[in-house]
């Protein structure tokens, strides 16, 4: 499928290494490791726990430090710009406020806000837009998701799919470039969990967004663009289609 954005601009991450501890508690999370998050493209990073997921998608998104390596953003023209880890702190957060957005697995919504509300915070405080104009844009992004009846519920009237969907309603309103999803279908049921992620998807392929899923969840293979294994600090790029056993295949547990 066309995107809508040139593939040639990604946010490029080069040789990272992240360790935890020291001496023989040390522990190394990522060792050296290359990729690059191109826009329109759905990628999966899968692993066993404690492998070091979260923290390369932390490193990523400008949330924590790598010990060495770069994370390079994309410039205007496309080409590759600036190292995030060499900006200041309050560069690099206004970077983030303005290209990322988060889809968390407990949702992080606002218990007291309302759907439509949870996505007007970020784009009164984020983009310093104006109510009016705040409440149009995130009506039409949570009737984009399906949620056009939900606008005035809160979090606790919601389903979880529908709490998820706000969320990634609130991960996109601003137009982010790059989404980071952290387990987004581990509180869900299949049929939701497979709505996210074609959500997730359709972001990607028409809105020309780079979306980043760290999961367990091995159903979600067919569903992305790349996905890659992480393990020992180490990637690698995996396939995207899985061969089901002859139980699964034929529905069995």
């Amino acid at each position: 499928m066309t995107t809508l954005v040139d593939a040639a601009a990604a946010l490029r991450a080069v040789r990272l290494v992240r360790t935890f501890g020291d001496g023989a508690q040390r522990r190394v999370a990522l060792d050296h490791v290359d990729v690059a998050l191109e826009p329109g493209r759905l990628a999966l990073l899968m692993g066993p726990s404690g492998s070091g997921k979260s923290t390369l998608l932390a490193v990523l998104s400008g949330l924590l430090p790598p010990d060495s390596g770069e994370v390079l953003e994309p410039s205007a023209d496309g080409r590759t710009g600036r190292n995030i880890w060499t900006m200041s702190q309050r560069q690099r957060e206004r970077w983030r406020l303005a290209n990322v957005g988060f889809v968390f697995q407990g949702y992080n919504l606002f218990p007291a806000l309302t759907a439509v509300q949870q996505l007007e915070i970020v784009l009164k405080w984020g983009l310093d837009l104006g109510s009016r104009e705040a409440h149009q844009r995130s009506a039409a992004m949570l009737d984009r998701l399906g949620l056009g009846k939900q606008l005035h519920k809160k979090p606790a009237q919601l389903s979880g799919g529908e709490k998820q969907r706000v969320a990634i309603g609130r991960a996109m309103v601003k137009g982010s470039k790059f989404v980071f999803a952290d387990e987004p279908t581990s509180a869900l049921d299949w049929e939701n969990g497979r709505q996210v992620v074609e959500l997730l998807r359709q972001a990607a392929h028409e809105r020309g967004a780079s979306i980043f899923i760290v999961s367990h969840d091995h159903r979600l293979l067919p569903f992305v663009d790349i996905a890659y294994h992480l393990e020992d600090g180490k990637l690698e790029d995996m396939p995207t289609t899985v061969e089901l056993e002859p139980a699964a295949a034929a529905g069995g547990s």
